[in-house]
C-alpha cells in the first residue's frame, strides 16, 4: 500500500513498532532513557515495610522530618533549650530594656554591668545616684523578678562612679598619700 504513511503500525504485526518517529521536543528520548535506566538497575535488597523498620531509622519520602528546612524561630528555640541559655537570654534582654524597666530618669544615671548567680551589679554616674539606687533596690529587684521569674535576682550591688587614679607611670609608693607625698 503505497499511500499509507511510514509511521503507521499494523496492530496485527507481532514484532511491534520498529522505531517510533523522533519528536522535536525531545520527550520521546527522555522517556526512552528513563525506561532504560529504570529497568537496568536490579534491586539487591527488598525494602522493609514501615512497620518492620527499626526505630530511629531515617526514611525518605513526602512526610516532613528533621532533614527538611526548618523555621529559624523553632531552630533557635531548640538550640537555646539544648544549651541552657534561657536565663542568660532573659537577663541580657533585661539589660537591653533597662530603661523601660527602671524608668528613663534612673536609666540615664545607672547602667547594669553584670549578672551572676542572682547578683546584679549596677554602676551609677555619681555617688548621689548610688545612694538613691540603694534605696530603690527592693523595688527594682521585685520588678526584675516579675519579668525574669521569682528568685532570679536576689540582690543588687550598687557601684559608684569610676574614680580617677593617682597612679601615674610604672612605679608607685604603697600606702602613699597620692600626689601630695612628694611635698615636704
Amino acid at each position: 500500500m503505497p499511500d499509507e504513511p511510514a509511521d503507521r503500525v499494523d496492530p496485527a504485526d507481532p514484532a511491534g513498532p520498529a522505531d517510533p518517529p523522533h519528536r522535536d521536543d525531545g520527550l520521546d528520548l527522555a522517556r526512552a532513557l528513563t525506561r532504560a535506566t529504570a529497568g537496568s538497575t536490579p534491586r539487591t535488597r527488598r525494602r522493609r515495610p514501615w512497620s518492620d523498620r527499626p526505630r530511629g531509622t531515617r526514611v525518605t519520602g513526602a512526610h516532613p522530618d528533621d532533614r527538611d528546612p526548618q523555621l529559624l524561630g523553632s531552630t533557635l528555640g531548640r538550640l537555646v533549650a539544648e544549651r541552657g541559655w534561657e536565663l542568660d537570654l532573659r537577663v541580657h534582654g533585661v539589660f537591653g530594656r533597662w530603661g523601660e524597666l527602671v524608668g528613663a530618669e534612673v536609666a540615664a544615671h545607672c547602667t547594669p554591668e553584670s549578672f551572676d548567680e542572682g547578683r546584679l551589679v549596677v554602676r551609677t554616674d555619681s555617688t548621689a545616684w548610688a545612694t538613691q539606687l540603694r534605696l530603690l533596690a527592693p523595688t527594682v529587684v521585685r520588678r526584675l523578678n516579675e519579668d525574669l521569674g521569682h528568685g532570679t535576682v536576689t540582690v543588687i550591688e550598687v557601684l559608684g562612679p569610676h574614680l580617677p587614679t593617682w597612679k601615674k607611670g610604672p612605679r608607685s609608693a604603697r600606702d602613699g598619700r597620692g600626689p601630695r607625698d612628694t611635698y615636704g
